[in-house]
């Protein structure tokens, strides 16, 4: 492959009388190379415009859609090949809307929105075939895109994500000793079509790959259960509001989840919304990618009934982003919780890693709204001390009786309710961008 950015406008054409739209292919990474992702970052050459931010993230800044207008209908290409790491893991692409005119950014402190999740397969570098595509549908991310007010505002920066390991392949597959290459990664960005009307954006990311389990209290509302709430400010009413959640199941050893297929359950501003468990109806699609003989596939195929008793991850497939439709919103607050009562995660092993955004139609989100107070009481209840999980910084809380009556304030992110009797409180929360928001804690 040609190692350039490419990108290349196709006007409308007319062939026999017939009409073609136009087509814009932006190739943001040509087989780009990832390394160990627990080795120290490798100081290796990146293309013109690429950015290294560690062995298993790459990033690049795309442009908008102002001068050249992305078309209504989007897909994003992704195709892994095999360097050396003979096992399956997950990868992702991202959107970041980083403050304008950077060359660079801290990942930790931008925004960040998950657009597909993927699983790599078994694959051995010295058999065919020795790479696999993935394709994404994501046309809402042509208003994103095409927002005249997110352009003015933010950078658009693409990012490529595969954590891998050579450990195995070292031993395994033949070339592989003493390398610490793990896949190569090439992603495209398609679209065509009329471009995007339905304008302005509303955009708030809202949960990206934090991790969800029941046995640490940063990862639940209540340990003990597989539940998360995330609460959440919007300024203005807005129309046509879609949830876009993405989760899988992470950490199989002996404990995790990896291969069972739960119920999950959503609920929004305490509606179900959505149910839904996941799984493919069989996994023999993808066989062909698993070219390394220790993958979960076996030598023979399996019948749907045998891949649906026991596995909802297919190593080459995609993960599946799920869209929820909420309709019109009015301005305030609002919550998004998502539930798998039936996990079992045996000595602390597993995750579910779940991305969330809201997108809809109303007045865009300037630099401070965008910030919005996303935030998280964990544990909840709690015996003693509750965290304010936030990326905005806290002016102060206050902790009040059901009756109206202060029972303890301060100003940073954690909230000691030791001294507190058992009961059902009231937490007033006041962020510096000067909103604020209050929910319900259960001291026990």
């Amino acid at each position: 492959m040609k190692k350039t950015l490419l990108f290349l406008t196709f006007g409308l054409l007319t062939l026999s009388g017939i009409k073609v739209q136009a087509q814009n292919v932006l190739t943001v990474f040509d087989e780009i190379l990832f390394y160990d992702g627990y080795a120290t970052v490798v100081n290796f050459p990146t293309p013109n415009g690429v950015i290294r931010h560690r062995n298993d993230l790459y990033a690049k800044r795309i442009n908008g859609g102002l001068q050249v207008p992305y078309g209504s209908s989007m897909t994003i290409e992704v195709t892994i090949k095999a360097a050396c790491d003979n096992y399956d893991r997950i990868g992702n692409v991202n959107l970041v809307l980083a403050p304008k005119g950077l060359v660079s950014y801290n990942p930790d402190n931008v925004r960040r929105i998950e657009l597909g999740r993927f699983i790599t397969p078994f694959m051995n570098k010295n058999r065919l075939p020795d790479e696999v595509p993935y394709t994404f549908t994501v046309d809402n991310l042509s208003q994103i895109l095409n927002d005249p007010g997110l352009n003015a505002s933010y950078d658009f920066w693409m990012e490529l994500e595969v954590f891998g390991v050579p450990y195995a392949a070292n031993t395994e597959v033949a070339g592989c000793s003493g390398r610490n290459d793990v896949f190569f990664g090439t992603l495209k960005l398609v679209s065509d079509g009329t471009p995007t009307t339905s304008l302005p954006a509303f955009l708030l990311p809202l949960n990206f790959k934090k991790y969800l389990n029941n046995y640490n209290e940063n990862a639940t509302d209540v340990v003990g259960q597989t539940v998360r709430t995330i609460n959440f400010n919007i300024p203005n009413p807005i129309t046509d509001a879609k949830f876009y959640l993405i989760t899988s199941n992470h950490g199989a050893n002996s404990g995790g989840e990896e291969y069972n297929r739960r119920l999950h359950y959503i609920t929004f501003d305490g509606t179900p919304v959505l149910t839904y468990r996941p799984g493919e109806p069989t996994c023999e699609p993808y066989r062909i990618y698993n070219t390394q003989g220790n993958g979960i596939y076996g030598p023979a195929p399996r019948t749907e009934a045998q891949w649906q008793s026991f596995s909802n991850w297919c190593p080459g497939s995609i993960i599946p982003i799920r869209e929820i439709s909420v309709g019109n919103l009015n301005a305030g607050q609002h919550s998004f919780k998502i539930e798998v009562p039936e996990a079992v995660f045996a000595n602390g092993q597993g995750d579910f890693p779940v991305s969330l955004y809201l997108q809809g139609t109303g007045q865009a989100l300037d630099i401070k709204k965008f910030e919005s107070n996303v935030y998280s009481l964990l544990p909840n209840p709690t015996r003693n001390v509750v965290a304010i999980e936030t990326n905005q910084e806290v002016k102060g809380y206050a902790v009040f009786s059901l009756l109206g009556q202060e029972i303890a304030r301060g100003t940073s992110k954690t909230i000691d309710l030791s001294r507190v009797a058992q009961g059902t409180y009231l937490v007033r929360i006041e962020f510096m961008n000067d909103e604020i928001a209050t929910q319900k804690i259960v001291k026990l």
